[in-house]
This record gives C-alpha cells, sequence and structure tokens, in this order.
C-alpha cells in the first residue's frame, strides 16, 4: 500500500499523503503505477460516458478526456513527450541531446509530437465511449502505465544521478513488467465484443513503447523522467487508436 499511496501522491495530484520518498519506496511505487492507470482511466472513461449521454459530439468528448488525463497528472507525461522527441530531434552527442531535453521550451519535435498524440488520443477516446466501449479506454490508460513499469527494468540505467530517473530506472525486475502486461493482455480480452482486438492493441502499443526507450536509451545514453512521460504517452495513443480502428 506504501507504493500505491507514493504512486498516486507521484503521479495524480489526488490528495494522497505521500510516504518518505527513497529509491526502495520509488521501487515499490512504479511497480503499482499500473494501479494509478485503473484509477485515471475509470475517471476518464466516467467523464466520457456522462458527455456522451449530454450528446457532446465524439471529437469533444474525447477532447475533454484528453485534457481531464493531462490535469490529474500535472501534465508531466505530456511535457515529457515533448521534451523527449525535441531531444530525439537534435543532432550532436548524447549531452547535447539532453541540453535539449532540459532546456524548457518546446520545439518542432516536441510541438508535432503533440498534436498527433493528443489529437489520436482524444477522435479515439471520443469513438470509443460514443460506441460504449469505454472499457477499451480504461485498458489504453492502464497500458500506458505498464509501459512505465517495463521501462523501468533492470539494464536500463538513468543518464543523470538526479532527478525522478535516478530514482526509478533500473528498479524494476523483467518480470513485475511482464507480469502486469499479462494482467493487462488477459484482462483487455473482455473490452471489447471481439476478444482478440484489445490484446492485440496492448501488445502492439506496448512494443512500440518499447522501441523507443530502447531507441532514447541508446540516444541519450541512459533515460529519465521525461523518456518514461512519453512511453506512457505514446502507449496510451497506439492503444487507444488500436481499439478503435481494429
Amino acid at each position: 500500500m506504501t507504493g500505491v499511496r507514493l504512486a498516486l501522491a507521484w503521479l495524480t495530484v489526488l490528495p494522497v499523503p505521500s510516504p518518505t520518498v527513497d529509491r526502495a519506496a520509488a521501487r515499490r511505487a512504479i511497480a503499482a503505477t499500473p494501479v494509478v492507470g485503473v484509477v485515471l482511466g475509470v475517471l476518464a472513461a466516467g467523464l466520457g460516458a456522462v458527455l456522451g449521454r449530454v450528446e457532446l459530439s465524439p471529437a469533444l468528448c474525447g477532447l475533454a478526456m484528453v485534457a481531464a488525463l493531462a490535469l490529474l497528472t500535472r501534465g508531466m507525461h505530456v511535457d515529457g513527450l515533448a521534451d523527449t522527441f525535441d531531444g530525439l530531434g537534435c543532432y550532436g552527442p548524447p549531452q547535447r541531446a539532453q541540453e535539449v531535453m532540459r532546456a524548457g521550451g518546446v520545439g518542432a519535435f516536441g510541438v508535432a509530437a503533440l498534436v498527433v498524440a493528443m489529437l489520436g488520443q482524444a477522435l479515439a477516446f471520443g469513438a470509443l465511449v460514443t460506441d460504449g466501449r469505454w472499457p477499451a479506454v480504461v485498458v489504453a490508460v492502464v497500458a500506458g502505465r505498464v509501459a512505465v513499469v517495463l521501462a523501468c527494468r533492470r539494464g536500463w540505467t538513468a543518464f543523470s544521478d538526479t532527478g525522478f530517473g535516478a530514482l526509478v530506472a533500473g528498479g524494476q525486475p523483467l518480470w513485475v513488467g511482464l507480469g502486469w502486461a499479462a494482467v493487462l493482455v488477459v484482462g483487455s480480452a473482455f473490452a471489447l465484443p471481439r476478444w482478440w482486438q484489445a490484446p492485440v492493441a496492448v501488445l502492439l502499443a506496448l512494443t512500440v513503447a518499447m522501441a523507443l526507450v530502447a531507441h532514447c536509451v541508446r540516444r541519450f545514453a541512459g533515460l529519465n523522467g521525461d523518456v518514461l512521460g512519453a512511453a506512457v504517452e505514446v502507449t496510451v495513443t497506439v492503444c487507444a487508436v488500436g481499439t478503435s480502428c481494429l
């Protein structure tokens, strides 16, 4: 429960008291991150269901859900997505890319990544909720948090000795992430009428996200919190689009 409390305090704006933070507590919090995904997914899907009942257009409904998720998470994953793609879009050694990520502004690559991800999520969420397939929204949001557990596996280290990445990178045995992925794949089979659709989308999204993280680790000589945020948003986007159109 300490891990769940810290994960909720870290990764949401919910008024949850935060326990003492050290590397051991951080490890437990990352392992419990998919639980945060369940909470956020249910809240987003519930908002979509309510807005759908007042006959808001699917696109606006999805946009409201994406905005709610950004507010509930302090926008940290969205910020990480932009910083990560700005870093990937620059030339030079890893140190140069790290400097770009720390700069604070948003460049062309970051803006493009934000537009594609947010627009894709909004349209997909709106379509899913309008069709009554709201469990797929929960699946997509949870998948994004499973990606964090997988990205923090042992063997991938942080590129800095300070910051969020230094606390959590390399702290998860691979079996923890794979265990969460297996639970989500099995559970997602009940999310849509076609039992195979959501599991395929989940596996595709996690594969894309892990390929992105692996590339970031090579390009940046390690990972940080921005890369984890990018993994969340890419996974949610791919999974949401996959469940809405496969």
